[in-house]
């Protein structure tokens, strides 16, 4: 069945016809056909894509991806730990808002949201503060679409022997890394994004030293990271509770989907083709990037709205979403912006018809005018 619109958002995004088909079976959480044919393989799969290093192991978590951030910090963290934020957008400040609700001691470096988080401020508190022991942050920070430094912030995390925790839920299978080499101690990313799967479950890689330190440490009964792995290490994949199987096999599905895009660095190029299509496309008709385009990630893009006292963002919405696009609200406290998807199920094609809507749809220019006036 094909889609009503295209979903240009950060996730849940637009899938394949293949991968919504994969839900149409139903399947029982104790059998083999699910738990080893599925379930391990995916978790197999996601430790190849994310590290060629050894020392590496994965646990699937329901829920959304919050929830597996959730888990991460409540089961990683013990009594004693206090974790270190590196905080520049919503996804930062909701870890650091995690933490309070946890009692997790927590100190958080900000730098803003259309800024990247500043390394020598991380080392200063680093160096300020030797009861730290944990150090989290975003990847891409889906609040403008920015691209941080993990590779200096890890660096720093582990000369302070910290460690470190990576939020890259709409980076991974997008974006390539490896956390081996990065020295990551705990990845965390969402069925829902760059793998281009359906929303249900999130999914942690990290060590298997560090999962295994985490025993007995958790702060909620079905939020322990350490127990849900144990149980799929013991049992061959099986789930502690129910497990989201229909969204697991679309998962499993949209992985064989990204073998034959030809991997990470594939879908990357396709996503990059996207993202400066869009770009161009945007600059063309008017608009502006909210963010210098040093500072871009191919996965999502905020450009300033308009200022004519006719623009309304719902409406705006309105008009793209009945020519079969939906976009994004802006996230910046402090400027009125929107923002533009480019990962899932889309193609440079695609962003060449939403450019046309786009046009189609600035209804507070004048006739004769072919530009938007901007902020």
């Amino acid at each position: 069945m094909k889609n009503a619109y295209l979903l240009l958002t950060p996730g849940p995004l637009s899938t394949s016809e293949t991968v919504r088909s994969a839900m149409l079976k139903d399947w029982c959480t104790w059998d083999d056909d699910y738990n080893k044919a599925i379930v391990e393989v995916i978790r197999d799969k996601l430790v190849a894509l994310a590290t060629q290093q050894p020392g590496y192991t994965s646990v699937l978590m329901q829920g959304s991806g919050t929830a597996s951030v959730e888990a991460t910090l409540g089961s990683a963290i013990g009594e004693n730990g206090k974790l270190l934020v590196v905080d520049n957008g919503v996804y930062g400040a909701r870890m650091a808002e995690i933490a309070q609700y946890l009692h997790i001691p927590c100190q958080t470096v900000a730098s803003g949201e259309t800024a990247q988080p500043n390394v020598e401020d991380v080392a200063a508190a680093l160096a300020a503060d030797p009861s730290i022991t944990h150090v989290a942050m975003v990847h891409c920070e889906t609040t403008t679409g920015m691209l941080n430094p993990i590779a200096d912030v890890a660096a720093l995390a582990k000369q302070h022997g910290k460690v470190m925790i990576l939020d890259a839920m709409s980076s991974f299978g997008g974006i390539p890394m490896d956390i081996g080499e990065l020295d990551i101690d705990f990845m965390i990313s969402s069925a829902n994004k760059c793998i281009q799967g359906v929303p249900g479950f999130g999914f942690v890689i990290a060590k298997r030293e560090a999962l295994a330190a985490c025993e007995g440490q958790a702060r909620s009964l079905s939020l322990d990271l350490y127990a849900q792995w144990a149980c799929m290490e013991a049992n061959h994949g099986k789930w502690r509770f129910t497990s989201p199987t229909h969204t697991v096999r679309a998962f499993y599905q949209a992985l064989l989907e990204l073998e034959q895009e030809g991997g990470i660095a594939a879908r990357h190029t396709r996503y990059q083709t996207n993202q400066r299509t869009l770009v161009a496309g945007m600059r063309e008709l008017g608009f502006t990037p909210l963010l210098d385009e040093a500072l871009h990630s191919p996965i999502i893009t905020s450009f300033y709205s308009p200022t004519d006292s006719e623009y309304q963002f719902s409406d705006f919405y309105a008009r793209l979403k009945a020519q079969g696009f939906v976009i994004y609200p802006g996230k910046v406290s402090s400027a009125d912006c929107f923002r533009i998807g480019n990962i899932g199920e889309v193609y440079p094609a695609d962003i060449e018809r939403l450019l046309v809507a786009i046009r189609g749809a600035m209804y507070w220019q004048t006739q004769d005018s072919d530009t938007a006036v901007l902020a």
